[in-house]
């Protein structure tokens, strides 16, 4: 399908404004800007969303297993100082 030439450009204008009236079809496009804008800043900040959970799933110790079969986690124990 090939795009339309200048005289269907027109015609399809045309009874956009028709059906719209010409003081509608600004606030329309200003409605279609707004609609897009906040698309994009939820498809962003979803983004940032998983960024953060992938990041703080990479921030828990790994545990590694013991030749006795047990799980040792790779942290260093705490010791408490007494006085």
């Amino acid at each position: 399908m090939s795009m339309p030439s200048g005289t269907e450009l027109l015609l399809i204008f045309g009874i956009i404004i028709l059906m719209f009236g010409a003081k509608k079809i600004p606030d329309l496009a200003k409605g279609l800007g707004q609609g897009i804008k906040s698309f994009k800043k939820e498809m962003k900040s979803d983004d940032v969303e998983e960024a953060g959970i992938k990041t703080a799933q990479n921030d828990t110790p790994a545990k590694k297993v013991e030749p006795t079969g047990t799980v040792a986690s790779t942290e260093t124990p705490k010791t408490s100082q007494q006085a």
